[in-house]
């Protein structure tokens, strides 16, 4: 019993040594962002793309659009979360970010919530297979990156 304090104390200092190094390691860099950030939008970019030939196909396979669909939407997801501060255009990295995405951050994020919004009823209109309904919020949804791409992509 009187080693029970010490052992409390022990493990406290030690997960107070651990915890902050352990969020330093997990701590991805500017560049890691970057790069799967420029990823992400790849990925989506080729759904739209395949999402677009199946369209355009005399015979569109509504699984494949199912599937495109479902990508977008999930890579709309995950780049909400890859604009950390520190990964703009003053991390020195190359980057076609602009820095109005982090000084007008309320505007930015509204426009990803817009991505996330038109990419789930994209995947709801691909499951119903009607290719003009399909087309008609592929073009919607496109309209949302496009608007994006005008206020916070340095390339356009």
């Amino acid at each position: 019993m009187t080693h029970t304090p010490r052992l409390k104390i022990w493990h406290v200092a030690l997960l107070g040594a651990i915890i902050p190094t352990l969020a330093i390691a997990s701590t991805p860099t500017p560049q890691a962002v970057i790069a799967a950030r420029h990823a992400g939008f790849k990925k989506m970019g080729g759904a739209m793309k395949a999402l677009s030939t199946q369209l355009k196909s005399d015979a569109p396979v509504t699984a494949v659009m199912v599937g495109a669909a479902r990508s977008i939407a999930a890579s709309a997801r995950e780049q909400t979360k890859l604009f950390p501060a520190g990964s703009g255009p003053a991390s020195g990295i190359k980057t076609d970010a602009l820095a109005t995405i982090w000084t007008d951050r309320a505007n930015f994020d509204a426009q990803m919530n817009r991505l996330i919004s038109e990419s789930n009823k994209l995947v709801a209109t691909a499951a119903s297979g009607d290719a003009s309904a399909i087309g008609a919020q592929l073009k919607a949804t496109g309209a949302v990156c496009g608007a994006c791409h005008r206020q916070f992509r340095a390339d356009n």
